[in-house]
């Protein structure tokens, strides 16, 4: 069966199937039976004449489509194209009122009394039979092949879009991942000179943050509590790396939703890594970082505050990081309707805030497959 059905769509021999069931439909249409249309074409002396309908009304829809669409009408020539389409037409119907003729010569019948119309009374059966069945076979035939090319248009747009969209999201991804290594890469040097042991300890949780980048992230979603437990090695390894003493950290992540649902990758890292990066480090003032997460249902609540030296430091952060500025980006395509991000600075503080709409991790498996 399945041979058959490749064959049948190799050839394009289900072009013929379509045909004969067009002629029986209008067939039908005329005698009011679907029976009397499939009797009238097998076993009566009109036969003949049902060829003639097949062949010159299948050559005049191919001909339209296959050569005066593409040459005239795609290439904006329409008067051109509206002149020969008529001509096409006007021509295939007549050729097929030179199917009664033969028909009646065929069976030995006159032609009055085969079709009660007088032999020159062409015109009659042109106007009524012939011309109005090769306009109808026209526009059907038209009708499917500009949709056939709007689907297949539209499909093409779509995988082109979509093709895009994980094109610029791998991009964007692969932007961080070297922004990400060269900071904590030169924290480690900087901490193998002050504090061998830390620097130590600093490494042991940078290769762990590696692992996780290298096999457990290719995939556009993952699961939540996976990369919450990234971040919060992170923020052990930023811990390790920071002057302390003088910084006031308030780090609170909770994960009530289960082990169900999916987040994109790296989405929380950069603001995180921007509050360490740019907090202040004054002497006689406060500085903290505030970091608050909780994950309850399909809601994800983010929110980090880092205290800023100058106004100058907080804009730069606001306008020009390439960490921001990226994630952003991915928010913007991976959830553009189910998120909501603000972001504020004043002379004092920085402050990011995030609320995300999670999806289960089986759906978003099967909505990127």
């Amino acid at each position: 069966m399945k041979k058959a059905l490749n064959f049948l769509v190799k050839y394009k021999l289900y072009h013929l199937a379509f045909w004969f069931v067009y002629h029986c439909f209008w067939w039908a249409l005329t005698s009011g039976s679907i029976l009397d249309a499939i009797n009238n074409i097998f076993f009566s002396p009109y036969s003949t004449k049902f060829v003639f309908y097949l062949l010159f009304q299948a050559f005049g829809v191919y001909f339209n489509l296959y050569y005066l669409i593409p040459k005239f009408l795609q290439t904006g020539k329409y008067v051109t194209y509206i002149t020969l389409l008529t001509l096409t037409i006007l021509t295939t119907s007549a050729c097929i009122i030179s199917g009664y003729y033969v028909n009646a010569f065929i069976v030995e019948v006159s032609f009055e009394e085969l079709f009660r119309v007088a032999p020159d009374e062409f015109m009659v059966l042109f106007k009524t039979n012939a011309l109005p069945s090769t306009l109808a076979s026209m526009t059907l035939a038209m009708s499917i092949k500009l949709t056939k090319n709007w689907m297949a248009s539209e499909r093409k747009r779509n995988a082109m879009q979509k093709e895009k969209l994980e094109t610029e999201l791998k991009f964007l991804r692969s932007q961080f991942n070297p922004h990400f290594l060269f900071n904590t890469i030169n924290s480690i040097f900087v901490l193998i000179h002050k504090n061998q042991d830390m620097a130590q300890a600093s490494l042991a949780k940078f290769s762990d943050l590696l692992r996780y980048q290298l096999y457990q992230c290719n995939e556009p979603y993952i699961a939540l509590h996976k990369e919450l437990e990234y971040l919060q090695n992170f923020i052990e390894l930023e811990k390790l790396r920071q002057e302390t003493k003088n910084l006031s950290l308030d780090i609170v992540v909770k994960n009530e939703s289960g082990q169900s649902l999916g987040i994109a990758p790296f989405l929380l890292i950069p603001f995180v890594e921007n509050a360490f990066k740019h907090v202040s480090h004054h002497k006689k003032a406060a500085n903290f970082i505030k970091l608050h997460l909780g994950a309850t249902d399909r809601q994800l609540c983010f929110e980090v505050i880092n205290s800023v030296g100058n106004l100058k430091n907080s804009s730069d952060m606001d306008t020009s990081g390439i960490g921001l500025q990226n994630v952003k980006r991915r928010l913007a395509l991976m959830y553009p309707e189910s998120h909501n991000l603000e972001i504020y600075s004043d002379d004092l503080q920085f402050k990011v805030s995030l609320q995300l709409q999670l999806s289960e991790l089986h759906n978003l498996s099967t909505k990127t497959a």
